[in-house]
């Protein structure tokens, strides 16, 4: 199987092992791409590799998967700047909401400002929290399952595209269910949804069984923008709520919302002409 070309692509090739390996140049990490017949390894489908590794290189890092029968290795030879911003984003993931720390204090209060700018805040706890989306009238609550980068994709969501943010949090397009979704508690749960998906707090390296294709896919847009997963984040919050409007979904259906809206989420990230999270076709929600 041949990678596909693009005008900004500079290719090379090589022939290890019976295997044709692609190398485009997508920087700063550069991506081998190849698949292989016969020189399959022997075992289970998520142990098969392609062709001989030894061509590889040291650090540099494979996933394969099946399509169609046939095999295909994407390799991703993290650089430095690649290393460093998935380090940093590891760590935001292992950071939990402390209601005690006063910078965790000033984000939930930023937070409220920015999605209620004219109207003023009565304390960390109030009944206010609630029109929001809120379970109760604590929020820090809410942040269990996801921590504080829950926190801190809303906050990037409400200031980054505050028109889209304030849309689906006013419930505005389409015909809506009368038991809809709670707005910010949603927010949370795509949060945990998209860390889910790319699996990168269990990463050692990338390399890993089939699944974790989608995550060297978007190690590699880190390489283009350090906030990829944030703006990854307000992407999916937009097709949810499109997938929940165009299936007439209510409260009751939201886990199967998620899970169609991963879905859509993982093929569009493997299209082949997307390299950033602002090629993906769902990225035209967002205004």
């Amino acid at each position: 199987m041949e990678a596909a070309t693009t005008p900004a692509a500079a290719e090379t090739q090589h022939r290890h092992g019976g295997c044709l390996s692609v190398r485009t140049f997508m920087p700063p990490g550069p991506v081998a791409r190849c698949s292989g017949g016969s020189s399959q390894a022997a075992g289970s489908p998520d142990e098969a590799s392609c062709g001989s590794p030894r061509w590889i290189g040291k650090s540099l890092s494979c996933v394969c998967i099946k399509r169609k029968g046939a095999y295909e290795r994407i390799c991703v030879n993290l650089t430095p700047v690649q290393e460093q911003r998935l380090q940093r984003l590891r760590h935001r993931m292992k950071v939990y909401f402390d209601h005690s720390r006063r910078d965790h204090q000033e984000a939930l209060r930023a937070l409220w400002y920015a999605t209620y700018p004219d109207q003023e805040l009565e304390g960390l706890v109030s009944e206010q929290w609630k029109d929001m989306g809120w379970q109760g009238r604590d929020p820090s609550t809410d942040f269990r399952g996801a921590g504080f980068i829950s926190l801190e994709n809303l906050l990037f969501f409400a200031k980054t595209f505050s028109a889209s943010f304030q849309r689906l949090l006013q419930k505005q397009s389409g015909n809506r269910a009368t038991w809809e979704y709670p707005f910010a508690v949603a927010g949370v749960n795509i949060t945990f949804m998209i860390m889910q998906m790319l699996d990168l707090q269990s990463m050692k390296s990338i390399a890993a069984k089939p699944r974790t294709f989608v995550k060297a896919v978007f190690v590699q847009m880190l390489s283009e923008d350090e906030w990829a997963f944030d703006l990854l984040y307000c992407v999916a919050f937009l097709v949810m709520d499109k997938q929940w409007v165009e299936k007439n979904a209510s409260y009751m259906d939201f886990n199967e919302i998620l899970k169609s809206t991963r879905a859509q989420l993982e093929k569009e990230l493997l299209l082949e002409d997307v390299l950033r999270i602002e090629d993906m076709p769902s990225y035209r929600l967002l205004c």
